[in-house]
């Protein structure tokens, strides 16, 4: 895995820290690399910062689950749910719902 991309996330957030996208996009890159405590801490950022962005709502109920957190999972799975049907996004709806349905 490339630390050239941890570190130029890191750089965005550290210049941006109030914008969802630089903490999306470091989150992101620690569920990719199965960090999943750092992908926690950096999706909740993003979320806190934009309690509506479906899209890091989703990437924390992944990270979530792969930590075996499967409650925390189901929680923000449902918040990712009923954000992405007001949005008017069906079809992020029925991939959360295969996510749920995943967490048995």
């Amino acid at each position: 895995m490339s630390d050239a991309r941890l570190e130029q996330f890191k750089k965005m957030v550290a210049q941006f820290p109030a914008a969802p996208m630089a903490w999306f996009s470091l989150g992101k890159l620690h569920l990719e690399r199965r960090e999943y405590a750092e992908a926690i801490q950096a999706l909740e950022s993003a979320v806190r910062l934009d309690p509506n962005y479906a899209a890091a709502l989703v990437s924390l109920g992944d990270a979530h689950a792969a930590a075996g957190q499967t409650e925390q999972a189901r929680e923000v799975f449902g918040r990712a749910r009923a954000h992405a049907l007001s949005q008017n996004h069906p079809g992020l709806a029925e991939e959360i719902d295969a996510r749920l349905e995943d967490l048995g």
